[in-house]
């Protein structure tokens, strides 16, 4: 039996007060973060620095005590190890040459894609040592992108707009994007078990655009890999919980609870989770899904929004989260706030 309240959601206990961790709760809002950052050059520099990207990691779980420690990386690693070039210019996102036909797909290599993410799990290995060492109840969570979302930025070759080209693909060349998509599954699937070995608890699949698509669509190319994935993860290394995050995926979130098999789904901001609460199985736990921005705000509508999820989610398995990440102009001291609200529930 572990005291760990992240785990014991996972398993489909119903915790209270939840337990909270806040996506992107390592990052720019945090002056400590803005400083390592700073030291370390650029953002990719960071995220292959295990000692830096470790720290960073840990920051919010010193600074907030939340629940979870959440790896420090990008969901576009996996397409950078299987060789697709990748830069970040500041102030503009990611850069990838597009992939648009199927020589682009077989110049990715995924046999050497371990080799070039090792430093990833030296940043798991350091950061599931301190945790043991000082936050003993503190969950750490790897993850990954999601083959659907990460395919949209290797097709379209930046993030931004409605990634036209990836969704035109898929009615027009099935099998290339089909092609893809197997080989990024591969990859992600060895690149998560990697993470699980050097430390990781929980694995989270960020399917960041999955609400770009028509339900048909969504089921071929959100469901299925996933699925796939968490079936492949259950065989290698049972009971290592996984947490799926299909972003506006709307109506469609109770589908994905309950055909992919994950131990939880993450609702984003324009989730009702009075919905959510009735239409997942029960068996599922829910994580979020506060809007950010009222994070921002604090106060008495931050106290207002926080007590209505709570009202929704009390009986169920839950994790307290937001419904997307952490904005750089959130003050500290509403986070702090947040989790007085939360410890008191």
């Amino acid at each position: 039996m572990t005291s760990k309240p992240i785990l014991r959601v996972l398993s489909g206990e119903s915790v209270w007060p939840p337990p909270v961790w806040l996506m992107r709760q390592a990052g720019r809002h945090l002056p400590e973060y803005r400083a390592t950052r700073a030291e370390a050059g650029s953002f990719m520099q960071l995220c292959f620095n295990p000692e830096l990207a470790a720290e960073v990691t840990l920051q919010p779980v010193r600074r907030y005590g939340v629940d979870a420690a959440i790896l420090f990386s990008d969901i576009l690693i996996v397409p950078w190890a299987m060789g697709q070039g990748l830069t970040f210019a500041e102030g503009e996102g990611p850069r990838l040459p597009p992939i648009t036909d199927r020589a682009g797909v077989d110049r990715l290599d995924v046999a050497g894609a371990a080799a070039r993410a090792a430093p990833i799990m030296e940043t798991v290995r350091r950061v599931r040592a301190d945790l043991d060492a000082n936050h003993p109840n503190t969950t750490l969570i790897g993850f990954a992108g999601s083959p659907w979302t990460v395919a949209c930025y290797m097709v379209e070759g930046k993030g931004g707009g409605e990634f036209k080209h990836a969704r035109r693909m898929i009615h027009t060349d099935p099998a290339l994007f089909g092609a893809l998509v197997a080989k990024l599954e591969e990859a992600t699937l060895a690149y998560l078990l990697a993470q699980a070995d050097a430390g990781a608890e929980v694995l989270m699949l960020f399917d960041s655009w999955a609400g770009q698509l028509a339900p048909n669509a969504f089921r071929k190319w959100v469901i299925e890999p996933t699925k796939r994935l968490r079936a492949a993860i259950a065989a290698a290394r049972p009971g290592l919980p996984v947490i799926g995050f299909p972003r506006l995926a709307g109506p469609m979130l109770a589908e994905y609870a309950a055909a992919t098999g994950v131990q939880a789904v993450g609702m984003d901001t324009a989730m009702n989770p009075a919905w959510a609460a009735t239409q997942v199985p029960g068996h599922v736990a829910l994580q979020g899904n506060l809007d950010p921005e009222v994070l921002i705000a604090g106060g008495a509508a931050l106290q207002g929004e926080v007590e209505s999820i709570l009202a929704a989610m009390r009986g169920r398995p839950f994790i307290f989260n937001l419904g997307h990440g952490v904005e750089i102009p959130t003050p500290p001291e509403h986070v702090v706030r947040l989790i007085e609200i939360l410890r008191a529930a």
